[in-house]
């Protein structure tokens, strides 16, 4: 038996009212918010160990990409010394000093990462609320494809904001951290530049890691095929390498490191729509 449940689970059958519709909406952006207004509270209370844990991590050298980028470049000091610089991805610390210059900098800065965090946190809750929302005004076999939506969504969300905050985030720090116009012009960067970097990079990455689920959606319902996706591949990498330009820093290396798994991910939405077409073919 098909499962009944969900914020506007009286829309069955087209039975709810434009009026009742606007009233589980308004259901579910109550939940949404109590919820994602629970998380920023907590995150409000430990905000000081959620800035030195981190938002400030990729600061300092202890940050284990750094970690990992130094040792990288030992062995390859090792294997080639006339090529690689053992020192090369080592350092003490980023040469950077974050200021803030309005008296409640500080203030707005802890408040916009409690919302952050509340969200980050409340995002698998978030998408089950979007789901259980509009599944009911989907046939049982429309909902049968999608099925699987808020736990692939959750684990690819954070998979993205994972990789956007160890790899991308702290590479786009370093380089604009210590790219320096000239020798006179001493970088001080305010807190809210820096945070708007590492917001950017995370967030960004994490939207842009949903492209299987976006694509096995469209897929599933006849929207796109793989002949399509196939099509128009080189046009989907440039779009892709666009999308690395805007959310990275305008370095080539950072651009190709968050091409590379957009890339792979293209490649997999592809096999997802076979995937789906062959199954179709089958029942047909």
């Amino acid at each position: 038996m098909e499962d009944e449940r969900g914020p506007n689970s009286e829309h069955k059958q087209n039975n709810m009212s434009f009026l009742g519709h606007l009233e589980a909406l308004r259901k579910v952006l109550l939940r949404s918010i109590l919820v994602i207004g629970i998380f920023t509270v907590v995150a409000f209370i430990y905000y000081y160990e959620i800035f030195d844990t981190i938002i400030l991590a990729p600061l300092k050298s202890s940050f284990p990409t750094y970690k990992i980028m130094c040792e990288v470049s030992q062995k390859l000091a090792a294997i080639s010394p006339a090529l690689a610089d053992a020192n090369a991805g080592c350092f003490d610390k980023l040469p950077l000093e974050i200021t803030t210059i309005d008296m409640g900098g500080d203030f707005s800065a802890v408040m916009l990462v409690s919302l952050i965090f509340g969200c980050l946190v409340a995002s698998p809750f978030l998408f089950w609320q979007i789901w259980s929302f509009i599944r009911p005004a989907l046939h049982k076999k429309e909902a049968g494809k999608a099925r699987g939506f808020v736990f692939w969504t959750s684990v690819l969300f954070i998979s993205g904001v994972l990789f956007g905050y160890y790899v991308i985030s702290p590479l786009s720090i370093n380089f604009l951290g210590t790219f320096s116009a000239h020798e006179m012009v001493k970088k001080m960067p305010t807190l809210n530049s820096y945070m708007g970097v590492l917001a950017t990079t995370t967030l960004a990455t994490g939207l842009a890691f949903e492209l299987p689920v976006i694509m096995y959606l469209l897929s599933s319902f006849g929207i796109i095929t793989p002949q399509f996706l196939r099509k128009f591949r080189k046009h989907a990498i440039v779009v892709i390498l666009i999308i690395a330009a805007i959310i990275t820093p305008p370095d080539v290396f950072s651009q190709i490191v968050v091409s590379i798994p957009l890339i792979v991910l293209y490649e997999i939405s592809i096999l997802l729509s076979a995937m789906i077409q062959r199954k179709k073919e089958k029942q047909a």
